[in-house]
Formats: structure tokens, C-alpha cells, sequence
């Protein structure tokens, strides 16, 4: 097509004119393992509105200018590959649209390879045809082949809205929700403000007004594209240090219960919590798995530098151990905290377990339970709880039968457990102290049939007990 065939669009059209750059980051953006090679594909519009006056030249003259500047500076970067995607630029729109006019044009390569191609690529291209954004998005899924430690950004170009009835904003929901990539960056060249809501739901929007105002937006969205962006969480002691360390930690997409990362808190070689890459496009709520859970909502992630995220969460140890001999039994303890009802953790006697500063109410699941209320943790120091090893009795019995075990001060009399009527022979680990068991046969129809023993329980020591 001639200079003297590119006609100027009308009102219409020029209402459609748009500069869309998608920015999209790969969903599984791990912690940072090695050197990430981002792969940038652009979708470049290359459809009729292009020809639309901008600025001191048409639209179209503009674009090639300034990719072509910007394709140079890419070409040194290092773990750099490039890729083109184009549409609207291999059928005249008229009489007829072809929606599914899109194509990819160059490959991905390494930027020192193809940022000369695509510009030359670029520079060849005509406007001919209609604006398919949604088909084009949908599409460039395929470009991506399958490659370990990378960040897939989509940069897409165009004049003009979707103009096929299709719908860019679910197909990048959609897109996002698969790993494709996730959330787009979305820059109008001489938009009317009045798109910038249409955009929204695609992703961030940029505003490019003039030539200059669209290389600073590349630059931008380049830097935030690739720029390493670092979190740090700080797990943070009583004084304000982050040395706690070693816990589990679930990064949660804001407001949601959407898991995107779990990783294990650790201080590294430096004596400092170690560096994690994350998602920058997304706010997190973060849970620290300690005893009980520490919290922290609607994290912003600052792209392009070392980001913090200090949560205090001062701790302490609990050490529960029996105090003599040890035998097969092994009592457990629930851990509650001072004051609830809520069962915070089960913990074993002979374990160790670290808990946020503060006190706890135990309950030690002996025969008969023991009661400690108001245990204190204290920062990095531990509190060492000893009771008793239970004695173990064997119950001898000739027959099945009823009973239970109390214990019996000489004062009071209370009940500590059922004895099993289906078995004769029952072993009962009991903590020392003094007790009465009280049995009746289940063939004796008589009260007076009752049958008491006194008994008095050492620590680690068997003993039987005969009812009979």
C-alpha cells in the first residue's frame, strides 16, 4: 500500500485508539534458585488504526521509532530472551474482519539475536486489518514452550480495543489462573481516560500521551518486568532482632485462602533470614506457623527492591520430661493458651517445642491428670516441666467384670478411671500416690459383692493388683 493509499481514520476510530502493554509474570515464580531468564514476547498491533495522526506523525511511524530504540537497549541484558507476536497486519479489515489475524513472527531467542530481528520484523510491517486482542492473548500461550526457571512477560501493543466480540479480560483472568502469566501491565497511547476502566480488568494501566511519555513507560514497565525484586522476612525476637528462625511460612494471595508459596524460615550463611523472590504483581497475607500462628495482612511487595517483612514473633521452649525411670508409657500434654479453651498444640513428654513468649495452661493426659496452670515461655530460654514416670498396675481378675479406680488420701475419694469389663487381665499406667479399686464380678447379682483394694503406686515401679 502507497503513502497516498493510507487514509487518515475518522472519529470513529480514532475513539478506539489505544497503546496496550501487557506485563505478565510466569504463576510459578519460585523462590530464586540459579539465575530466572525472563522471556518477554510482545504482541505488536499492526492493525489499520494505526495510521491514525499521532503527535508529529501517524501512529504507526511513532511505534516503530521508539520499539526500535528500545529493542537496542535490550541488547546486551543478560538471561534475556525476546520473541514477536503480531496482528492485523496480513488482511485488509474490508469488506471483511479477520479475527483470527495474528501470527508469531519471531520466535524466542536470546536478546542479542533477536532484537535486531524483531526491529527489522517491525519495520517491514504494514497495517492492514482489524484488532483481535483477545484471540492474540489467547494464542501467545503456545509461544511460551516449555522451559524450567523462567518469568514470562507478555508485552502487547495495540492502537485499539477489542474489535472480534472477544473479551481480553477474561482470557487473561483465565490465562493468569493456568500459570501462563499473571497480572498485565496495560499502557494507553493517547487513550481517552474514559478506557482506562475497560483496561482495569486486564491489569495495571499506564497512560502514554506523547513520544517521550512512551519511552519512559517502557523503561518502567522493562525495570519492573525484570528488575530482581527480594523479600526478606524478618521473624523478629522480644528486642526488636530478627533471630528467630526455622518455622514454617504460608504466603497467602491477600484476602483469600489462594496458597502461592510455603517456605521454611532460614537465616542463612551471613547470620541474616535469607532472600526469597516473590510474585510483586499480587498482595500477600502471611502466616508464620509458630505456637500459636503469628500474622501479617495485605503485604505490598515494591518491585525493584530488596523488600522487609518484619513480624514479631518472640519465642521460647517448653521441655516436658518424666522424672525417673523410664517405661513403655509416655504421657502427652495439651497445650493451651492462658485463659482459652481452644486446644493450641498436643506435645509429647521427652519433645521439645519452641512458643511465643507468654503463658499456657497444660493439661498432662496422666492417670490421674495433672493441672498446670500459668507455665511461662520466656525469649530463648526454656522451661523445663518434670513430673513423676507413671508405676504400672496389672489388674488381676478371674472374670469379666465392673469397676473403677479412685484415688483415696485417707480423705476424699476420686474417681480416676473405668476398669475394662471385657477383658480379666488390664495394665493401668498410674502416677504415684495412693488408690482404691472397686470391682464386682458381672455373674454376682449382689451389691455386697462389691470387691475393694487398697493400693499405693511407685514411680516406674509394676506391681498387681488381685481382685479377687
Amino acid at each position: 500500500m502507497s503513502s497516498l493509499q493510507k487514509p487518515i481514520l475518522k472519529t470513529k476510530h480514532l475513539k478506539l485508539n489505544t497503546k496496550l502493554l501487557f506485563l505478565i509474570f510466569n504463576l510459578s515464580f519460585l523462590i530464586f534458585k540459579g539465575q530466572v531468564t525472563n522471556r518477554i514476547l510482545f504482541i505488536f498491533d499492526d492493525s489499520y488504526s494505526m495510521y491514525a495522526p499521532w503527535n508529529s506523525n501517524i501512529k504507526i511511524e511513532v511505534a516503530k521509532k521508539v520499539m526500535g530504540e528500545f529493542l537496542d537497549s535490550l541488547q546486551n541484558l543478560p538471561n534475556l530472551e525476546l520473541a514477536l507476536r503480531c496482528y492485523g497486519h496480513t488482511t485488509f479489515f474490508k469488506p471483511d474482519r479477520n479475527c483470527k489475524d495474528t501470527k508469531l513472527e519471531v520466535p524466542f531467542a536470546d536478546a542479542k539475536t533477536n532484537s535486531l530481528k524483531i526491529k527489522q520484523r517491525i519495520n517491514k510491517l504494514e497495517p492492514l486489518g482489524t484488532t483481535p486482542i483477545a484471540f492474540s492473548l489467547g494464542e501467545c500461550t503456545a509461544d511460551f514452550t516449555p522451559k524450567s526457571n523462567v518469568r514470562n512477560i507478555v508485552i502487547l501493543i495495540t492502537d485499539g480495543i477489542e474489535e472480534c466480540g472477544g473479551n481480553p479480560c477474561q482470557v487473561s483472568i483465565e490465562l493468569q489462573k493456568k500459570g501462563i502469566f499473571l497480572r498485565p501491565f496495560v499502557i494507553g497511547v493517547g487513550l481517552d481516560v474514559k478506557f482506562a476502566d475497560v483496561f482495569g480488568c486486564m491489569g495495571k494501566f499506564y497512560d502514554v500521551s506523547n513520544e517521550a511519555n512512551f519511552k519512559d513507560v517502557l523503561k518502567l514497565v522493562l525495570t519492573e518486568a525484570i528488575t530482581q525484586t527480594t523479600v526478606q522476612v524478618d521473624l523478629l525476637d522480644i528486642l526488636k532482632k530478627p533471630t528467630e528462625t526455622d518455622v514454617d511460612m504460608t504466603f497467602y494471595e491477600a484476602g483469600t485462602f489462594n496458597v502461592k508459596y510455603n517456605y521454611l524460615h532460614t537465616i542463612n550463611h551471613r547470620g541474616n533470614p535469607d532472600t526469597l523472590v516473590l510474585n510483586p504483581d499480587i498482595n500477600y497475607d502471611l502466616v508464620v506457623h509458630t505456637l500459636p500462628p503469628q500474622e501479617k495482612k495485605n503485604i505490598l511487595i515494591v518491585k525493584g527492591k530488596h523488600n522487609t517483612i518484619s513480624v514479631d514473633a518472640p519465642q521460647g521452649f517448653l521441655k516436658l520430661e518424666l522424672d525417673g525411670s523410664i517405661n513403655k508409657y509416655n504421657p502427652t500434654t495439651v497445650i493451651r493458651k492462658t485463659g482459652e479453651l481452644k486446644t493450641l498444640n498436643v506435645q509429647d513428654f521427652g519433645k521439645l517445642e519452641k512458643y511465643i513468649i507468654g503463658k499456657y495452661d497444660l493439661e498432662i493426659l496422666t492417670l490421674p491428670r495433672i493441672y498446670l496452670k500459668d507455665v511461662e515461655i520466656k525469649q530463648s530460654s526454656t522451661n523445663t516441666i518434670k513430673i513423676p514416670t507413671s508405676g504400672n498396675v496389672l489388674f488381676a481378675r478371674l472374670g469379666n467384670g465392673y469397676g473403677s479406680i479412685y484415688t483415696d488420701d485417707g480423705k476424699t475419694v476420686a474417681w480416676v478411671c473405668n476398669l475394662n469389663n471385657n477383658v480379666q487381665n488390664e495394665i493401668i499406667y498410674l502416677q504415684p500416690g495412693k488408690y482404691k479399686a472397686v470391682f464386682r464380678y458381672e455373674f454376682e447379682k449382689q451389691t455386697t459383692k462389691t470387691i475393694e483394694r487398697n493400693f499405693e503406686v511407685k514411680s516406674a515401679m509394676p506391681q498387681t493388683v488381685r481382685l479377687n
